[in-house]
């Protein structure tokens, strides 16, 4: 268990108990924190997943909480946010490196802004680097792991580079999903700033056209399967507009499902329950989740897996 004088004597960000993660999740749903910890820099994130470790406490890194689903009973353990300690993104010589905490706009913005292309689909998105590069994020075709080189882990209180090939990526997930994401290193083509500009411009408008972003959302809930779109299978099934208590699948695009107001995870993990069982006795396809789950017991689990 954790002990705030035995950490706060080694460990100098903030620290707080029963933190409610409906503040951190963009669907506004989940129940508490046990601890919920946000590192002043990098020696201090490293000072604290020690201190975890030998106290085995469980923890998780999450990012702006944009795919996260999170139990109305909350999380047993600590919740790491890296947004204040791993924040920064530079040039070093031909690479971009962004640390993990960095928001993808900055991480977008800066590309942009020194003419460098292939990051632009990424515009919009309201995730950090790490949790990009962990669940290999993406849009319009592109991912984020195409032009990657290395991340950067923490191991064992050290930080370890590991070579893209090294890093198991795939469609919606990596080898690096139970690790600590430090950093990335992306390799870019040239490219004009301007037509870049207007290119992320043209993405962010589209995204903003087509996507339910006037009420709180976890971005696309289901993987697309291979050569299909979820979406289509969704509301082909009829169920658009579908709700369970305050949830609802989006009238605007299928594949999003939007808080009405003080909806509950409960009615989240319902309405993709019935989803699933729908386009499978449709389609014979049973959609993969692309949101998260934490907190939730492994019966709640096995239900949508």
């Amino acid at each position: 268990m954790l002990s705030f004088p035995d950490l706060r004597a080694i460990y100098h960000g903030e620290l707080r108990a029963s933190e409610p993660m409906d503040r951190h999740t963009w669907m506004r749903v989940g129940g508490p924190a046990e601890f919920y910890c946000e590192p002043a820099d990098r020696n201090d994130l490293a000072v604290l997943i020690r201190y975890l470790h030998e106290q085995k406490v469980p923890f998780m890194v999450v990012g702006r909480g944009s795919n996260l689903l999170v139990s109305d009973a909350g999380i047993r353990g600590a919740v790491i946010n890296l947004e204040t300690c791993l924040n920064e993104v530079r040039m070093e010589q031909d690479l971009v490196v962004a640390e993990a905490g960095v928001r993808l706009t900055k991480f977008v913005d800066f590309c942009v802004q020194h003419g460098l292309a292939g990051v632009e689909m990424l515009a919009g998105i309201p995730g950090t680097v790490g949790g990009a590069v962990v669940m290999n994020a993406g849009a319009h075709g592109g991912e984020t792991s195409d032009h990657l080189v290395y991340v950067e882990l923490l191991r064992e209180s050290q930080s370890v580079r590991i070579e893209k090939r090294n890093a198991g990526f795939a469609y919606r997930k990596s080898g690096v999903m139970h690790d600590v994401v430090l950093s990335a290193g992306f390799r870019l083509s040239g490219g004009d700033a301007e037509a870049l500009g207007r290119r992320r411009k043209e993405l962010i408008m589209k995204r903003n056209q087509t996507q339910p972003l006037e009420l709180p959302n976890l971005g696309s809930m289901f993987k697309n399967p291979a050569g299909m779109h979820a979406a289509k299978l969704i509301e082909e099934a009829g169920l658009k507009g579908k709700r369970i208590g305050n949830i609802q699948v989006s009238e605007k695009h299928a594949n999003f499902m939007v808080n009405l107001g003080a909806a509950k995870a409960s009615d989240v993990l319902g309405l993709i329950a019935l989803v699933q069982q729908t386009v499978f006795e449709r389609s014979g396809i049973k959609l993969e989740l692309e949101v998260k789950l934490m907190g939730f017991t492994p019966e709640e689990v096995a239900r949508v897996s």
